[in-house]
């Protein structure tokens, strides 16, 4: 995959600015996407640290702006019925290219998908729209637990900690389903706390995933309660918790428990941002930027969702709401720096892999 260099950026900038005009009259909002698309990373993630995309590696310092949790394609059939065959793959192609291509055009360079194993993960859809649209597209192992355990596969119950772990780093070694395509994040999933006997072992999974690997555990959350014990079970196993990514943070109704496991170290993803949640991650992101924890910090949609069994794949959210209704609100506040902090610097440190793990 070629280099995103800085003149890439400049001109993915002038770009975007045009098509940012069209949506919104607020200059601020196209002033704020074109800085952050010219920038490069103000830190380096790690001197040689890479992030793996489903068409290989790139280094975590050229990821470019990213968006940290969207999604292609879900299935919520169950784990025991989801299939490939349940959809046509060309019909889900040529729904989510235009919203892809969109993204690009905004300025995203990196986009991270997060539907697991057993909720319609498609390696090969994400490596050909990809190719398309020269997104770097990044896919996940691991399994989730959350919505009441109705994705987690039936040998998760029978097996140990050890062996779901054996499972997704032979993904991370030998390719997904097959492919070639690693990789580059897990993605797991628990309910409100205390955490269930299958939740635990989940984390425990990933720990001993991450401490072979390197790869970020980026885990659907249902409360503060349940991510506190995850962070509790990753200390137990010495996982340094920079490793974990609070996704869905935004649920957690009391700052002061988001806050701490920022603390602790863990990253805190603010995701679901919409316009009708504008107001709530403008809110949560300048209180942690008040506590000098923006570093700590992730934002994106969740959104896109090609549905399968819907009509047509059923509505298809844009990625774009940030552009409009958060960013040139948090550029009054945070400035230029801030904005690049979030969208550039943040998301390269939280995927990136130490160059000795990544081959």
């Amino acid at each position: 995959m070629p280099r995103v260099t800085r003149r890439a950026f400049v001109e993915a900038a002038a770009t975007m600015s045009g098509a940012l005009h069209l949506v919104e009259p607020v200059h601020a909002c196209a002033a704020t996407s074109a800085t952050v698309a010219a920038r490069q990373p103000t830190e380096d993630p790690r001197p040689g640290a890479t992030v793996m995309t489903v068409r290989g590696r790139v280094s975590a310092a050229d990821v470019g702006m990213t968006l940290v949790h969207e999604h292609v394609l879900v299935d919520f059939v169950g784990a025991d019925t989801v299939s490939p065959d349940r959809y046509d793959r060309d019909d889900a192609y040529r729904k989510a290219l235009p919203h892809l291509r969109q993204v690009y055009g905004l300025g995203v360079r990196t986009l991270v998908e997060c539907t697991p194993a057993y909720l319609g993960r498609d390696p090969q859809l994400l490596v050909r729209l990809s190719q398309a649209t020269d997104l770097h597209i990044v896919t996940n192992t691991g399994y989730y637990g959350a919505a009441d355990d109705r994705f987690v596969p039936a040998h998760a119950y029978d097996e140990s900690a050890r062996a779901l772990a054996d499972r997704w780093i032979a993904e991370w070694r030998d390719g997904i389903d097959g492919t070639e395509v690693r990789p580059g994040f897990m993605k797991i999933g628990v309910d409100p706390g205390p955490l269930s006997a299958i939740d635990r072992k989940l984390v425990e999974a990933a720990a001993i995933t991450h401490a072979a690997t390197g790869l970020a555990i980026a885990s659907h959350t249902g409360d503060g309660v349940a991510a506190h014990e995850e962070l509790d079970v990753l200390a137990s196993r010495d996982i340094p918790l920079q490793a974990f990514i609070w996704v869905h943070a935004q649920s957690e109704k009391d700052i002061d428990v988001i806050r701490r496991a920022a603390q602790r170290g863990a990253w805190i993803s603010l995701d679901g941002i919409s316009a009708s949640s504008a107001d709530r991650h403008v809110e949560l992101v300048l209180a942690l930027a008040d506590g000098g924890l923006l570093r700590q910090v992730l934002v994106s949609h969740d959104a896109g969702w090609y549905r399968v069994g819907e009509p047509d794949g059923g509505e298809y959210r844009p990625h774009d709401a940030m552009f409009t209704h958060v960013l040139p609100r948090l550029r009054e506040r945070l400035g230029d720096a801030g904005v690049t902090q979030l969208l550039v610097d943040n998301p390269a440190r939280a995927l990136a892999i130490d160059s000795g793990r990544a081959r």
